[in-house]
């Protein structure tokens, strides 16, 4: 049984999750840099059998694409490019990162680990995933 990769793509900092092999639970997996996201998914999907890449797709309030899409599309094309056999999903993720934000305050994260955008962000993937894991359900 594969798993999803979800996908909080940023300019400098990308934050990763990933389901259980069941594709019913999404959990934080990590924050790497940008830069480095295309050499960690290759060495990721070498150990892990992935069947999917579900990426947040940015939208304004207008359902418009944000300003960011013009990062995020050229990251699909390689995606769907370089993994032709792995669907890549985008996602609408408005407010994911005040979704997170609040979790980590309800779930009791100290102030100092809430300021770490890191933590923001793989939380922001892990809250991408879930919400494509529940409407596929």
């Amino acid at each position: 049984m594969g798993r999803y990769l979800g996908i909080d793509y940023g300019k400098k900092r990308t934050g990763l999750a990933v389901s259980d092999p069941t594709k019913t639970i999404a959990s934080p997996l990590t924050t790497v840099l940008t830069h480095e996201l295309p050499s960690f998914i290759e060495s990721y999907a070498g150990d892990e059998n992935l069947e999917g890449f579900i990426i947040g797709y940015p939208r304004q309030m207008n359902n418009k694409p944000s300003e960011i899409v013009k990062y995020i599309n050229p990251f699909i094309k390689y995606l769907k490019k370089k993994y032709s056999d792995i669907p890549v999903y985008p996602v609408d993720e408005r407010f994911t990162s005040k979704i997170a934000m609040q979790a980590m305050v309800t779930g009791g994260m100290k102030k100092q680990k809430r300021r770490d955008k890191a933590n923001v962000d793989k939380i922001s993937a892990a809250i991408i995933l879930q919400s494509f894991l529940d409407r596929k359900e």
